[in-house]
């Protein structure tokens, strides 16, 4: 098998084993090529800004990983161009198709790109190239390509060497992948400016003589020297706004139907689907391969695993088992019987297990990690049409009519190449999601749902889950009313975006629910066709890698109308994006950002511990031990949750913590909260953030319910700012403790009573 994959980036290590065999290949089959340049490769991939080139790597690997080939392109968004610096097989396996296969896929690249694609080639002309057996060799190059319809551009300087007597120096060729309009001659001259420029730095007497040489308008090929007629073109050209998805169908669905009333996860749903989307043009069929158990068991209990595929083969195709007893979940006394046993794994009773449910899921996993293959190989958008759905299995139990969560399943393949965000926008929170990865900081997991106070699963997804340990920080959740407008669902969507543009994934996996629809038998919003095409659009303009996996929506009526809106707007948000692209832009809003706006955030995240340990003592007013107590309260929440009592707010300017507060309900009382810490970064004091903290603080306290807040401080001279700037904030002193901290340095208890709702809300 030969796979050819695009690394994103060296953060996990199949990416960084990627990266140095692509370094090995370079050294081994370009010696002359300086190690600088070789070294560079992970930096260029991570700082396009630095190196003014969004570089794309691809490599050529087998079944085990192993790196067979490598190419690397770059893409200038300012100029509109693509440049493939480097195409090569690994030693010892030139022949056997790899180099074409990579040319082919950077070509599908630069065509995305709405670019023509540039590139280097070493010359067969006997002036430049005077030794024979070179000649030869760059002859058989310039065959290659020309057959693709890439020649030199005749008529410049470009082959003129920097130095005098140098010999082979080389072509620019350009591919105009299968177009018949050649470039302007004011184009190629920015192609080539930024060409000698940006890559090779070279003086700016030099550079001024090569551009000024290219002269006709548009600019022309050499003729064919090789090949008697052009070759067809692999794929058709298409415009760089009308990327086409690669559409993953689980044909085996039909099978698991049941039959009974009141279940709305039917077979229609695909049907009506299919029968929006087959029409559009936006798709592209791409069939199913299938996997080892490997990778459900990577993500789920292995005995869950085993649980579904024995009770569904001992229940059969014409019967189903339906959990009707919920036993404590006691993993050393499981029960025996298989019926009795449903209800240890399942969350619900309205999940049948029977032989077509089992096969139907057991597919829908391949399906998702077909999709997900083509996401690593390359593709921006890949869609794995499936049912059952996925998103509420958890790592020891199924409900809600998902066996195996296929977004997570797949999201765990593609975390071994880079990290992974996964928005859930089903109307119901994606319970599965949240548990299985709630621990990890590779993968973040975002959902916007009903409030769990009135909506399925109703025991999960809550703001105040955030995850735990090293997770801790990496799961958001949104939940919403209700009731809603399609306004406030698009600006919840927006909040997940912004907290999936922090965490800079490499993939992006949507668990796309269409139950938010108007009339969904299963949610209460109101969402139709033209806001699924914004929702598409937010979620398509953050130009990531995309795979979307279906989840729920039950309105047959609409469902394939507003599958189809939602699509459309995908691929052209995405669409926009390639074309300033994604990397630069996010990089440049992200500086902006950080120079002149605040971040704010309560979700406490590991390398917090050492950040306001830092922030605490840099203001100068706590001793070794309260610095300590202050780090210590945030590896608590790290360790165990929102059990341990302790909450944040947080705030971020760039990269660096600027202040922060610590707050909690004091156990055993009705309403009172403490107010633990407060502290602001001394270059930021005195600007009014310490206010803005608090009145965020006091918001939470209030939301968690809190009636009266507690802080206390020394009555010190030292502390007197900080008495200020509690009776500032509407505190007043409760109890004094004289002699608390040492003599003459009492403690001061300071109190705020919070006025009720009503009674703050205006009368009349």
């Amino acid at each position: 098998m030969l796979r050819i994959r695009k690394v994103a980036d060296g953060t996990t290590a199949p990416n960084r084993a990627a990266i140095e065999a692509a370094q090995r290949i370079m050294r081994e089959q370009f010696p002359a090529m300086p190690d600088y340049d070789i070294a560079k490769l992970p930096d260029q991939l991570a700082n396009p800004l630095k190196h003014k080139f969004v570089s794309r790597l691809f490599v050529a690997e087998n079944a085990r990983d192993q790196t067979l080939g490598v190419a690397l392109l770059l893409h200038a968004p300012d100029i509109g161009f693509s440049y493939l610096e480097i195409i090569s097989t690994a030693a010892g396996r030139t022949g056997r198709g790899i180099g074409a296969t990579l040319y082919e896929r950077v070509r599908d690249e630069a065509r995305a790109l709405g670019t023509q694609l540039y590139f280097e080639s070493l010359p067969d002309d006997l002036a430049l190239s005077p030794d024979p057996a070179i000649r030869a060799n760059n002859a058989a190059r310039l065959k290659f390509y020309e057959r693709y319809g890439a020649r030199p551009i005749i008529n410049t300087a470009y082959e003129v060497p920097v130095k005098s007597g140098t010999t082979d120096p080389p072509y620019l060729l350009l591919d105009p992948l299968g177009s018949n309009d050649l470039p302007s001659r004011d184009h190629v001259r920015k192609v080539v400016r930024a060409i000698l420029e940006r890559k090779y730095g070279l003086p700016q007497t030099y550079v001024q003589m090569v551009v000024d040489s290219i002269t006709d308008d548009p600019i022309r090929l050499r003729e064919p020297r090789y090949t008697k007629r052009k070759v067809p073109q692999k794929a058709e050209v298409r415009a760089a706004s009308e990327p086409r998805i690669a559409l993953v169908l689980n044909d085996d669905h039909t099978i698991h139907h049941v039959q009974e009333r009141g279940y709305v996860e039917a077979p229609v749903r695909i049907r009506s689907i299919m029968a929006e989307l087959t029409a559009s043009g936006l798709f592209e069929r791409v069939p199913t391969k299938r996997f080892s158990d490997r990778h459900i068991r990577a993500v789920h209990d292995g005995r869950l695993v085993d649980y579904i595929r024995k009770a569904c083969l001992t229940a059969g195709p014409k019967k189903s088992i339906y959990p009707y007893v919920f036993p404590t979940r006691n993993p050393a006394r499981a029960p025996k019987d298989e019926t009795v046993l449903a209800g240890y794994y399942c969350i619900d009773t309205f999940t049948p297990l029977n032989l077509n449910a089992y096969l139907a899921a057991r597919s829908a996993v391949d399906c998702a990690l077909t999709a997900a293959e083509k996401v690593l190989e390359g593709a921006d958008l890949a869609y794995a049409l499936v049912r059952p759905p996925g998103h509420h299995a958890e790592t020891r139990t199924f409900g809600g009519f998902c066996y195996f969560n296929n977004g997570a399943i797949a999201a765990n393949l593609l975390s071994r190449y880079g990290r992974v965000a996964i928005l859930d926008i089903d109307y119901h929170h994606g319970n599965g999601q949240q548990e299985i990865f709630y621990i990890r900081s590779d993968v973040l997991t975002v959902s916007i749902h009903g409030h769990p106070s009135f909506a399925y699963p109703y025991f999960s997804g809550f703001r105040d889950e955030t995850g735990i340990g090293p997770g801790a920080g990496y799961n958001l959740n949104i939940p919403l009313p209700e009731h809603i407008t399609p306004d406030q669902h698009r600006a919840a969507v927006v909040e997940g975006l912004r907290r999936v543009r922090r965490f800079a994934p490499a993939f992006l996996v949507v668990c796309a629910g269409f139950d938010t629809a108007r009339g969904d038998p299963t949610g209460t919003w109101p969402n139709r066709a033209r806001d699924f095409e914004q929702l598409g659009h937010l979620i398509g303009e953050q130009g990531y890698s995309t795979l979307v996996v279906q989840e729920g929506g039950y309105r047959v009526r609409t469902l394939g109308t507003n599958v189809r809106n939602f699509f459309a707007g995908l691929v052209t948000g995405h669409s926009a994006a390639r074309q300033v692209a994604p990397a630069l832009a996010r990089s440049l809003a992200e500086k902006a950002s950080h120079r002149n706006g605040l971040e704010w955030r309560s979700a406490v995240m590991a390398d917090d511990v050492g950040r306001v340990r830092s922030l605490v003592a840099s203001t100068g007013f706590f001793n070794a031990a309260e610095v300590d107590v202050a780090a210590d309260l945030v590896t608590e929440r790290l360790s165990k949750g929102i059990r341990s009592g302790y909450h944040f707010i947080l705030a971020e300017r760039g990269s660096g913590l600027v202040a922060y507060a610590c707050y909690g309900p004091i156990e055993g009382t009705q309403g009172s909260f403490d107010l633990f810490w407060i502290a602001v970064a001394p270059e930021e004091q005195r600007k009014g953030l310490g206010p803005q903290v608090f009145s965020r603080t006091e918001t939470a306290m209030r939301k968690a319910g809190a009636k009266r807040i507690y802080v206390d401080t020394s009555s010190s001279d030292r502390y007197a700012p900080t008495r200020g700037f509690y009776q500032r904030m509407g505190f007043a002193e409760e109890a004094r403790l004289p002699d608390f901290y040492a003599p003459g340095d009492s403690k001061i208890i300071y109190m705020k009573e919070l006025a009720a709702e009503a009674e703050r809300r205006p009368h009349g």
